[in-house]
């Protein structure tokens, strides 16, 4: 055969392979609202930037013309490339449903284990987008006992997803059905997206549920991503469809350096860095009872008024996300009064913690801006583990070492300040606007416990009320902001229109902190 005919059959076979499951298998993932795996992977890169290996692979090992006519496996279920997101190297093994159901085959998972290789030793994120049966038990239509016998030499994906966690980003968007051995990609991944109606997650579906534990359930009740995003907490994002995921998963790697080694690409932004907002001398209500929004404070002092949450439904008494102050890309953490009064439970803290991490690792400031009435309390809570919880996220706190950036809204009391980076935990700079609280816990909450005889010995409970009342005014005095910074505890008591500045000037002059720790093979973390 010449070299001529040996291309034009080359051709042929890539060509029939980039036709994925074929034309009946590609219109059923239409009708079911989602885009085939060569249709994202072209919003997710720029254009005829991606460079596919292993589009000649085949289920086994099989040549195209050793398989069933109805059983194709163009690719083995998965792409699997390099392209380029905003000019930056990136990663994908996507996952092909019209491909027996995208589940992971032995050379697929040969194809994705080497793309992780080159993302670790190339420094570069990797990005999994998930639509997937999971581990694969069938080929060619019968089970497979190979396959059951070689478990026992496999699972090294998750072993090296370990070893790439804060080395490289990882995102693993969820565009499909995730179950089983596809479910802990996500798991193990630094952001997790998922696609309202489409997307789910799960260790065994509902098959495999109602053989084991008898209960009869819907792959969205399961898994679904109203169950991810507001009761687990293990996705960050829910967006309407896929073209919106692959869009925020490119505004998402925009904040990140491609590896821990690099610092975070800071962008120009028309926005100024000394831009005062009046809103913020509204924003704070008179009353330290009263709720408002901590979000309205956040795109006041952010560039442009944008703002990337993470988690926004999970937790919602704690904010976490990404945003940019003077181009320099920022972590906030902050509390927020609208939910549980701002208070830090269980999942607050487990949620703060995790991104805490996550900013760290990959150089990117943090911003806390504090509102904190302290941890929650009860039987329920301490049950739950609350104290080991809230360690996670003061350890994380603690030994986070990028700049850390403190501004007291209106009041930290208690183990809630210390997490909320208080002073002894380093902040590069601690600042708080004109009547802000710092104290031990709030003047009502002393009152009650230092003078809870006198309360009861009061002639009724109007009586107790009015007194209480009048004790917590004395008492609140003594932990205004006016004293805490006449002790010098505060860098600063400040204009809350001058916060974007000083965080902006503070962001320049830390962007070479180094901070040296004790030597550790590792640390022990609460878990």
């Amino acid at each position: 055969m010449k070299m001529k005919d040996r291309v034009e059959k080359l051709e042929e076979q890539r060509r029939r392979n980039e036709g994925m499951g074929g034309p009946e298998r590609i219109e059923r993932q239409h009708a079911k609202g989602k885009l085939t795996a060569r249709e994202r992977l072209k919003r997710l890169f720029d254009e005829n930037t991606f460079e596919e290996m292993g589009l000649l692979a085949g289920a086994e090992g099989n040549l195209p013309e050793e398989e069933d006519a109805g059983k194709p496996s163009p690719a083995d279920g998965v792409i699997t490339g390099v392209g380029e997101v905003d000019g930056r190297p990136v990663a994908a093994a996507i996952y092909d449903f019209t491909v027996f159901g995208g589940s992971i085959g032995t050379v697929g998972e040969r194809k994705v284990a080497r793309l992780r290789d080159l993302a670790l030793k190339n420094r570069i994120p990797m990005v999994w987008l998930v639509d997937s049966a999971g581990a694969r038990l069938e080929a060619g239509g019968e089970v497979d006992p190979r396959r059951l016998a070689s478990f026992a030499d496999t699972g090294y994906l998750f072993r090296e997803q370990v070893v790439m966690s804060g080395v490289v980003p990882q995102v693993a968007a969820m565009v499909g059905p995730g179950a089983a051995g596809t479910a802990y990609i996500p798991a193990l991944a630094d952001f997790v997206p998922m696609v309202k109606g489409t997307s789910s997650i799960a260790i065994g579906g509902p098959y495999l549920v109602e053989s084991v534990v008898g209960e009869k359930v819907t792959e969205e009740e399961l898994g679904g991503s109203k169950v991810h995003n507001e009761l687990s907490g293990v996705a960050d994002a829910e967006y309407a469809d896929d073209a919106a995921c692959l869009t925020a998963i490119r505004e998402y790697l925009g904040f990140f350096p491609a590896n821990c080694e690099e610092k975070p690409p800071r962008r120009q932004s028309s926005d100024p860095f000394d831009r005062r907002d009046d809103d913020l001398l509204k924003v704070v209500p008179d009353s330290p009872r009263q709720a408002f929004d901590m979000h309205k404070v956040i795109l006041s002092l952010v560039d442009d008024r944008k703002f990337f949450p993470l988690k926004p439904r999970f937790a919602r008494n704690i904010i976490t996300g990404l945003a940019r102050i003077d181009g320099w890309p920022v972590g906030i953490v902050a509390n927020n009064s609208m939910y549980l009064g701002g208070i830090l439970d269980v999942n607050a803290s487990d949620k703060a913690a995790r991104f805490i991490n996550l900013c760290d690792a990959f150089n990117i400031p943090l911003v806390f801006l504090q509102d904190v009435p302290g941890f929650m309390v009860g039987t329920k809570v301490e049950q739950q583990g609350i104290i080991r919880h809230g360690a996670k996220m003061m350890y994380a706190v603690a030994s986070a070492t990028v700049p850390k950036l403190t501004v007291v809204v209106r009041k930290g009391y208690g183990a809630g300040y210390y997490v909320m980076n208080g002073r002894a935990f380093e902040p590069d700079l601690l600042i708080a606007w004109p009547g802000a609280e710092i104290g031990v816990m709030g003047p009502e909450g002393i009152v009650s416990i230092a003078a809870r005889k006198l309360l009861q010995s009061a002639e009724s409970p109007e009586a107790a009320e009015a007194m209480k009342k009048e004790l917590a005014d004395g008492l609140r005095q003594h932990i205004r902001i006016e004293r805490t910074a006449a002790m010098a505890m505060v860098d600063d008591v400040v204009d809350p229109r001058d916060t974007r500045r000083l965080l902006a000037r503070a962001l320049k002059r830390t962007a070479n902190k180094k901070v040296e720790r004790p030597f550790r093979r590792r640390e022990i973390s609460p878990v």
